[in-house]
């Protein structure tokens, strides 16, 4: 893949020295912060140390108040109340933390998560019949409900209100409900837009504590949250950044008997979760259940006491996340021989592919595989009860919910964000949306949007690799969307003998800078070789990442790509004795000092 470099232009130097001097900390960490949007000093601090009183109100948002009065209403009443759920790690996690938290204050609940082969996204009718049988007077909806509107309207004639605890974009006709509770729904002023479901059902859990003089034991929920934000990829930045650091520290300091068991059978270290672990980790595990089997597992993991039954469990989602990957991977394989052929007879803008034997369960991680290999928004779709269903997944600056919009006379049904949406449609109708699809984006996909960006936060010399600094980056966690580890650049780069291949065609070796010596690695850039071995001064792309063996602390660099640096483009370096990150380390020489 040829990436284009971008450096980051949105740093103010005057905000970066302000914030440099008066918080203590290196220029290029100022910078990085700037061009992050902080602008004061006291932002920074807050940035650094997060603080529970960054939350905001819950009662900002629209519909709380009602939703919190229905709770006590329906506790007052000794009413059953059904909580319906997604399948996905936001869906699960809710519906877990929200049917915990309803036993907790007393009133008896119960869950339903659809079955994504049966039954599909949204509210489903076999649900309400069970809700019904066992005396449901009130259900909630995590993570869906917002576009429902027709089941919910059937749950209210059924004796059945209903509340929705919900993120996604909402159509033009709302459902009939007591509360909806959604901070991107057109009259909701809820200063941050971006929770996603397990975020705004912590603001309801937040919200019917305070009303209750008790603020404090929401926090018991937090690490519920940390998951959900972590999995959906909503930004962690703001209202999400603060959950996510609080959730964690629950999450490591106490966790669950579902989260150890987890651990356990994937041999991490309980108290060393971060959101990267549960990117990686915990969610392709815990989103396991709801792609090949019964999501449900998923959600009693996630509420299970019992240290047994919480690793048998777990064994149960490890054992489905393997067949995932080889499932995935069949599937891939498939998709990818598909896009050539189709963009060997036409110039795509938008893939639409198209298969009645691939997986359901696989399908949006596949399509998003695609988007990673060719850089274009992709459509996957397979055959499920005679209706071709799947996801959508696009490339930045590109709004595939909108454009699916364009062609919504095609669909049986769609929904979701910019980025990613679900849809169904008729098997004839492919074609056609192909077609739409394509005309729709061969102005808006640009030559220059079919390059994949490599964001770079700033120019970097390795030699200002200081204990302070590093524990500045360290800081920036958790790390996710809009919120990603700082990725650097450094120029003049020199490989201290040579680069080797390790592992799967991994690069290895160790960068020179000056006198400055760090060890390096490229996953799957072995290509890359010959050009790191070539002599020539090099431009390296990378994060800086501490690993702990033996109770012992390394840093390296974990290289994203590698660039011949022009020759005149630098002055020369005075050569002096070569300093290695560990030496550097040792003397304990703080970032002020070198710069």
């Amino acid at each position: 893949m040829n990436y284009r470099w971008k450096v980051s232009e949105a740093s103010h130097d005057q905000i970066e020295q302000l914030i440099s001097r008066e918080v203590n900390v290196p220029r290029s960490i100022g910078r990085i912060l700037s061009s992050r949007g902080v602008s004061t000093p006291e932002e920074a601090r807050s940035f650094f140390q997060p603080s529970m009183k960054d939350l905001h109100d819950p009662f900002l948002m629209h519909d709380m108040d009602k939703a919190v009065d229905r709770l006590m209403q329906a506790r007052e009443n000794d009413e059953v109340v059904w909580v319906f759920g997604d399948y996905d790690v936001d869906g699960t996690t809710s519906t877990a933390m929200l049917v915990t938290f309803l036993r907790e204050i007393g009133i008896r609940s119960d869950y339903y998560v659809s079955d994504r082969f049966t039954e599909g996204y949204g509210v489903s009718i076999d649900g309400l019949d069970e809700a019904l049988s066992e005396g449901a007077t009130l259900m909630i909806c995590v993570d869906m409900g917002t576009t429902s509107v027709d089941a919910i309207r059937e749950a209210q004639q059924r004796g059945i209100e209903t509340i929705v605890c919900d993120h996604h974009e909402p159509a033009e006709e709302l459902p009939e409900v007591v509360a909806l509770l959604n901070p991107i729904k057109g009259n909701c002023d809820y200063p941050f837009k971006h929770l996603c479901a397990g975020g705004v059902t912590f603001k309801l859990i937040q919200a019917f504590y305070e009303r209750e003089g008790k603020p404090f034991l929401a926090y018991d929920y937090l690490d519920y949250a940390a998951i959900a934000s972590s999995a959906d990829m909503v930004p962690l930045t703001g209202e999400n950044r603060t959950l996510v650091h609080f959730g964690l520290q629950k999450i490591n300091s106490s966790p669950r008997a579902g989260i150890r068991g987890l651990c356990e059978v994937t041999n991490i270290r309980a108290k060393n979760i971060d959101s990267t672990t549960i990117v990686y980790n915990l969610a392709p595990r815990l989103n396991a259940a709801g792609r090949l089997g019964d999501a449900s597992k998923a959600v009693d993991l996630l509420m299970v006491s019992d240290e047994l039954l919480s690793f048998r469990l777990a064994q149960v989602l490890e054992a489905l996340n393997h067949q995932r990957r080889v499932i995935d991977d069949k599937t891939f394989n498939s998709a990818l021989k598909q896009a050539k052929k189709l963009l060997s007879d036409h110039p795509y803008r938008t893939l639409v592919l198209y298969d009645p034997d691939w997986h359901v369960g696989v399908i949006n991680i596949v399509a998003s595989r695609i988007v990673e290999r060719f850089h274009l928004p992709t459509v996957m779709l397979t055959n499920l009860d005679n209706v071709a269903k799947g996801s959508a997944r696009s490339i930045k600056n590109f709004d595939i919910h909108s454009a699916l919009k364009k062609s919504q006379d095609l669909l049986l049904q769609f929904g979701g964000h910019k980025y990613a949406s679900g849809l169904s449609l008729k098997e004839e109708n492919i074609p056609e949306l192909r077609r739409r699809l394509d005309e729709y984006s061969a102005d808006l996909v640009t030559d220059d949007m079919l390059v994949p960006e490599l964001q770079i936060d700033t120019e970097l010399n390795l030699n200002e690799l200081s204990p302070n600094f590093i524990r500045c980056i360290q800081k920036f966690a958790p790390f996710g969307y809009h919120n990603s580890k700082p990725t650097f650049v450094s120029r003049n780069v020199q490989v201290h003998r040579r680069a080797k291949i390790v592992g799967k065609n991994h690069l290895k070796f160790r960068a020179k800078h000056g006198n400055f010596l760090i060890d390096a690695i490229g996953f799957n850039l072995g290509a890359k070789q010959s050009l790191c071995n070539s002599g020539k001064p090099l431009s390296l792309v990378y994060t800086i990442e501490e690993s702990t063996h033996r109770n012992a602390k390394t840093l390296q660099l974990y290289i994203k790509d590698v660039r011949l640096t022009e020759q005149d483009e630098f002055e020369s370096r005075e050569e002096t004795p070569l300093q290695t990150v560990e030496s550097l380390q040792a003397t304990g020489i703080e970032d002020g000092r070198t710069q």
